[in-house]
């Protein structure tokens, strides 16, 4: 995720944001407290709606973690909108939902404006999906591709442009390329993928890719598609086009091999979930929130850098306890084990740490009503 920003980000988003998808957690009857370890939602019986809006990445995980809380808490309906995550951010921060899912934490500016909307001005950031950003192509007669980063980059950025280049060549020696065009497909939307994206690409091959982190891709042209469906869509479209959607997404696209060190790492939940263990907290944030800067750069063996870490963003203090309670629930059983493993069963994702589920378990408890 994250080089977590310093910087303002410009959050222009339509007034028509498509495509809610409205997870109702329905089903089985409350089974009482769904675990022993503190974090799994459900000790006392809740109903009422929560509502939350962001991240399309975590579209199959949000639906694995409703599914499962259903029979946690069946008097809860959970929507969530994956209108990517700027907009999930500016929903939360304008007040229009109780929290939000982002593949980006909050840039200062950002932060200082949910402190502003949430009561008692604590922000809690909990990176509770972590998944491979996965390089997807179609390219008809070819199965298997390996790029460097410098490779990546030079696609990306429109100047490397036929699939049989001597770059792409050198990277997968004895395979048959074509003599074909490349169409390079970005998100169009403000977008966490491409801000993960684009970090990765500016750490780990910055002599190719002369631009900044930026969740608007930053290269005129190409072909631009709105949000991670949009791109799977756009990219399976075609043959000769190459694109960068959560793995969890890619179909049956192609997915490259990525150069880390020595060596070509196939995106796996495991390799992303290695670069999240060796990465710092970032400095200068409040008690809970719990941003992390990747080592994107690593040449680890068996790390996959282009990682995807996403956010829940919400209040320590909401205005009524309903709310604070149907937040707390939740959020408990999204980092408990049985939420992590619903996430890893629908979506492909790490389940995250015992460390990371400890330091999130101190924001949740705090949650409360003022």
């Amino acid at each position: 995720m994250l080089k977590l920003s310093t910087r303002s980000r410009a959050v222009a988003l339509s007034a028509a944001l498509a495509g809610t998808l409205a997870l109702a957690a329905c089903g089985a009857s409350n089974e009482g407290n769904a675990g022993d370890s503190g974090s799994t939602g459900g000790s006392t019986e809740l109903s009422g709606t929560l509502v939350g809006a962001g991240a399309s990445s975590q579209q199959a995980a949000m639906q694995g973690w409703t599914a499962g809380y259903s029979g946690v808490q069946s008097g809860v309906t959970v929507n969530y909108d994956p209108v990517g995550s700027g907009g999930g951010r500016e929903q939360f921060i304008a007040g229009g939902t109780d929290f939000a899912g982002s593949d980006a934490a909050l840039d200062d500016e950002e932060l200082a404006e949910a402190q502003e909307r949430c009561a008692g001005g604590e922000v809690f950031e909990l990176p509770n999906y972590i998944a491979p950003i996965a390089v997807v192509y179609n390219i008809e007669g070819v199965d298997q591709l390996s790029l460097s980063p410098e490779t990546v980059a030079g696609i990306f950025n429109q100047q490397i442009t036929t699939w049989n280049d001597p770059a792409i060549a050198a990277d997968n020696p004895g395979a048959t390329l074509p003599d074909l065009a490349i169409t390079p497909v970005n998100r169009s939307d403000e977008s966490g993928t491409t801000e993960n994206f684009t970090e990765y690409l500016a750490a780990a091959a910055a002599a190719a890719w002369p631009h900044e982190a930026s969740g608007d891709w930053p290269v005129a042209g190409g072909e631009a598609a709105q949000g991670t469906s949009g791109v799977v869509s756009a990219v399976g479209g075609g043959n000769g086009t190459i694109g960068y959607a959560d793995l969890s997404q890619a179909g049956d696209l192609g997915v490259a091999s990525i150069g880390v060190g020595e060596e070509f790492v196939t995106p796996t939940a495991e390799a992303a979930a290695a670069v999240v263990e060796n990465s710092e907290t970032l400095s200068g944030r409040g008690q809970y929130d719990f941003a992390i800067e990747l080592a994107r750069d690593t040449t680890a063996s068996g790390s996959y850098p282009i990682v995807l870490v996403s956010y829940h963003i919400g209040c320590i203090q909401y205005d009524d306890q309903e709310k604070a309670d149907l937040v707390k629930d939740f959020m408990g059983y999204v980092i408990s084990e049985e939420g992590q493993q619903a996430a890893a069963e629908a979506a492909g994702s790490a389940p995250i740490s015992d460390a990371l589920r400890e330091q999130a378990q101190g924001a949740i408890d705090a949650i409360t009503a003022g």
